[in-house]
């Protein structure tokens, strides 16, 4: 039935540091929505084929909560092809590395950090050893 994750939408403050967010690791905007009298709406980013993200411009500011005292949010995980080229892209542009790399307890190679409004985002380098991966073979 469900194939994969089409979208994760989050509600930002200032869209473009959002956007230069997450174009730090390669997810470009793809399209823009506007409501019916044109004022932007919505950001879609291309995370890969048919797996996008949308920003929704905020109506009014919040105050971003710290990344793990979000109340119903987790976290956005993102897979990537080496976690150690991720971690020095985020410590480069500037961003705070809240989890270095380290091997999680599913065996795969994760950081951490947070998007300008405090969400959670975790990477993940996935290993042929981890539990997804031999869990695809039973």
């Amino acid at each position: 039935m469900v194939k994969s994750i089409a979208h994760l939408a989050f509600q930002v403050n200032d869209m473009e540091a959002s956007l230069k967010f997450y174009e730090t690791f390669g997810i470009k905007k793809a399209f823009s929505i506007s409501d019916s009298n044109g004022k932007p709406q919505t950001e879609y980013l291309k995370v890969s084929d048919g797996q996008f993200m949308e920003l929704f411009y905020s109506e009014e500011p919040f105050e971003p909560l710290p990344m793990w005292k979000k109340k119903y949010y987790a976290h956005l995980c993102l897979s990537v092809d080496n976690i150690q080229t991720v971690a020095k892209a985020i410590v480069d542009a500037g961003y705070e590395l809240a989890v270095p790399p380290k091997k999680g307890d599913d065996g795969n190679w994760q950081c951490w950090t947070h998007d300008p409004d405090g969400n959670a985002v975790e990477f993940m380098q996935m290993m042929p050893d981890s539990l997804q991966k031999t869990s695809d073979m039973k």
